[in-house]
């Protein structure tokens, strides 16, 4: 009588989607499945609290109508009957007046730029909605190219100020493939998972445990070494072993955990610069714009690139009649703005409201909100895509899969998941 094999074991270390969707896959192939988490609770990126007894991510997140991805897999695990794709309104403030951009139309009516100019910018977001080959744009900027096809003036009125705002330094540097998949992808109904997409990621973890993986929350990783064909990972609970390992954090803080990595890969890899995300959360009594969900901040002196009116987006009644507005923003990781006590960069952004609302008043907000999160925002340059490393790490069973190698997009719980999907079939394929 032949006694049964045991089934491989897997670690995964993240609970965002990404790491979460390949964990799923593993269980399913009936792999023994650890999920390593640092924070308190699934999520990564899409972290949640509560607002009037729902989920609220506390950085503004929805789907495109091509995120096929993202949907299936909310489907899979039956909630596709609560998305829904309402058709927010998107405009952009410049020279103090509130501008729409959600149409052709309202593209030829934007009076900031000559006529010519509108036709221009109309001509060049076509272009880029019907080219399917991002590798046509490669070996340019966005700056380069929207000067070049749209003209200076819409690059000083509409797009410069968005770069900088987003990019700051580098923003003469952004590839122009990051640019094309910024507008070719949109569309201009928006998805939402009523409730939160917290939801998913709950019902994810519990098909997950259910199936007897574990998931190992405030588990930081120390370290991953690789010997004896077995992968050690070190985290502040003890020492984890398994048959193979997929780590879903940044590739810069990959690099530091495994230390055994070959010099070559680093210098090839350990490249490039990220931002790092900061939100403001304000819950308001009424609300703050008239319909506007997303709103671009062009005119200077703002210490935020974008106001987000989630509940001009979902209905209020879903956050207990309360009113929900997210400032955004991408800085550095050494900027002061991620130093600073809350209170004061609560004052600085409330100081900035009555610009977009000139009847606005603090007394409107019931409760405030600061986030921050390392590593959001890929700087993606003329040459990034030469330093995207492969799944497969120098470490034997050691794998890597982050926002980082979703390239031309920068980052997306739909292009996570189809990476989650994507990793996992390849370990899957190589495991005994």
């Amino acid at each position: 009588m032949t006694e049964r094999a045991e089934a491989p074991s897997v670690g995964v270390i993240g609970a965002g989607i990404l790491g979460l969707t390949a964990a799923l896959r593993f269980t399913q192939a009936g792999a023994r499945v650890v999920i390593l988490e640092r924070e308190d609770r699934v999520g990564g990126l899409v972290a949640s609290f509560d607002v009037g007894g729902t989920h609220l991510e506390r950085f503004y997140h929805h789907l495109f109508r091509s995120d096929h991805d993202m949907r299936a897999l909310i489907t899979e695990v039956g909630l596709g009957g609560d998305v829904v794709w309402p058709k927010p309104d998107t405009s952009v403030l410049y020279g103090g007046r509130l501008y729409s951009l959600d149409s052709a139309m309202d593209v030829l009516r934007f009076s900031p730029l000559p006529l010519s100019d509108r036709i221009r910018l109309g001509a060049g977001i076509a272009y880029l909605k019907v080219e399917g080959n991002y590798h046509r744009l490669e070996g340019t900027t966005a700056a380069q190219w929207i000067r070049r096809w749209m003209g200076p003036e819409v690059f000083r009125v509409l797009w410069g100020p968005l770069l900088r705002s987003k990019f700051g330094d580098y923003a003469e540097q952004i590839a122009m493939p990051w640019f094309w998949s910024r507008v070719h992808l949109r569309s201009s109904r928006l998805g939402y998972l009523r409730g939160g997409f917290y939801r998913l990621y709950e019902r994810l973890a519990e098909i997950l445990e259910r199936a007897g993986a574990r998931v190992e929350l405030g588990a930081g990783v120390r370290s991953i070494r690789a010997e004896a064909g077995r992968v050690f990972v070190e985290t502040a609970a003890g020492m984890e072993s398994f048959d193979r390992l997929l780590a879903t954090i940044p590739t810069r803080l990959f690099m530091q955990l495994a230390s055994d990595l070959p010099e070559e890969y680093r210098l090839r890899y350990d490249q490039g610069d990220f931002y790092g995300a900061h939100s403001v959360v304000l819950v308001l009594d009424r609300p703050l714009m008239d319909g506007i969900y997303w709103l671009n901040v062009n005119d200077p002196g703002f210490p935020f690139v974008a106001a987000v009116e989630h509940t001009n987006y979902m209905p209020a009644s879903d956050y207990g009649g309360r009113h929900i507005i997210y400032l955004g923003n991408y800085l550095p990781m050494n900027a002061a703005l991620f130093g600073e006590p809350d209170e004061d960069v609560l004052q600085r952004f409330l100081s900035a409201l009555p610009r977009i609302n000139s009847a606005f008043d603090q007394s409107w907000v019931l409760e405030s909100h600061v986030f921050k999160a390392p590593y959001a925002q890929p700087i993606v340059t003329v040459d990034y895509h030469e330093h995207i490393p492969p799944h497969e790490t120098p470490l034997p069973g050691v794998y890597l899969a982050n926002m980082f190698q979703v390239y031309p997009q920068d980052r997306g719980q739909n292009y996570s998941v189809r990476m989650g999907n994507r990793v996992a079939r390849e370990m899957l394929e190589r495991l005994p």
